[in-house]
C-alpha cells in the first residue's frame, strides 16, 4: 500500500481531484489517498500568516498523521502524475529522512495565481514532493505545536535535519513545465505558479495533458 498525502485547498479543489485521478488511473499498486485540508486536521492549528495555499504547512504533519511510523509521500495538489507512481516509491531510501527534488532555479514572475507572491528563497520548492520516512528518529520532532511554532525557511528548508538526512530524487519526479518549459520525459508535472483550472494558466506549457486528465476525473460511462 502507498501512503499518499496531496495538498488540499477549496479555493482550487478540482486540482486535488484531478491529481488524485492521475494517480489511480497509472499505480500498478494499492494507494491511499488523503487529501491535507485544514478541517480535517484536528489538533492543528495553522497559525503562519504567510504562504499562498492552505496546505502550505499541514505537510509537514504526514510522519505525526502516520504515528511516526512507514513511509509516505506528499505532493501538491497542483500536480499530475504521467507514470506509474510506484516507481517514485522504489526510490526510498532508509538511510534518508526525507528524499525530494533538490531544485535550484531563479523564477520567472514576481506573482502567481490568485495574487500569491512569487518570491525566490533556497530550496524553493523542495518540500512540494516529499517521499517521508515517516519513523526516521530525526522526524518526531514534528509535532503540530512544533510545525505551528517554526519558521516557514526552517520547515521548507528542511532545517531540522542534517543535509545528509535530505535524499535526492530525479527532477523528473517533480518537474515545473511553467518554469522549466516542456518535457516528454518528466513523470510528474508541476504547475507551480497556477494549476490550469485557473483562467491565466490554461495555457501553460503542457496545460493540455491536465485539462484531459479533468475530462476523464469527470468520466461516467452511459447506456447506449
Amino acid at each position: 500500500m502507498i501512503n499518499i498525502f496531496i495538498g488540499f485547498d477549496p479555493r482550487e479543489a478540482i486540482a486535488f481531484h484531478v491529481c488524485a485521478n492521475s494517480i489511480i488511473r497509472r499505480s500498478s499498486l494499492p494507494v491511499a489517498i488523503t487529501p491535507l485540508a485544514l478541517n480535517n486536521l484536528a489538533g492543528y492549528t495553522e497559525r503562519h500568516t504567510d504562504g499562498s495555499n492552505q496546505f502550505i504547512y499541514s505537510r509537514f504533519l504526514v510522519a505525526y498523521l502516520m504515528n511516526y511510523a512507514g513511509w509516505a509521500l506528499f505532493i501538491d495538489g497542483d500536480m499530475l502524475l504521467r507514470a506509474d507512481i510506484a516507481e517514485l516509491w522504489a526510490l526510498r531510501d532508509p538511510d534518508k529522512a526525507v528524499l525530494c527534488v533538490h531544485h535550484d532555479y531563479q523564477t520567472r514572475t514576481t506573482d502567481k495565481y490568485l495574487g500569491a507572491r512569487n518570491q525566490d528563497y533556497p530550496r524553493k520548492n523542495w518540500s512540494s514532493v516529499v517521499l517521508w520516512n515517516c519513523g526516521h528518529p530525526a522526524n518526531r520532532i514534528l509535532t503540530p505545536e512544533y510545525i505551528e511554532a517554526a519558521s516557514g525557511s526552517r520547515l521548507h528548508r528542511f532545517a531540522w535535519l542534517d543535509d545528509g538526512q535530505i535524499g535526492e530524487l530525479p527532477k523528473v519526479w517533480n518537474w515545473l513545465p511553467d518554469e522549466f518549459g516542456p518535457n516528454e520525459d518528466a513523470r510528474l508535472l508541476h504547475w507551480t505558479l497556477g494549476t490550469p483550472c485557473f483562467h491565466e494558466y490554461a495555457t501553460a506549457p503542457m496545460a493540455d495533458e491536465w485539462h484531459r486528465e479533468r475530462m476523464l476525473a469527470n468520466y461516467s460511462l452511459q447506456r447506449s
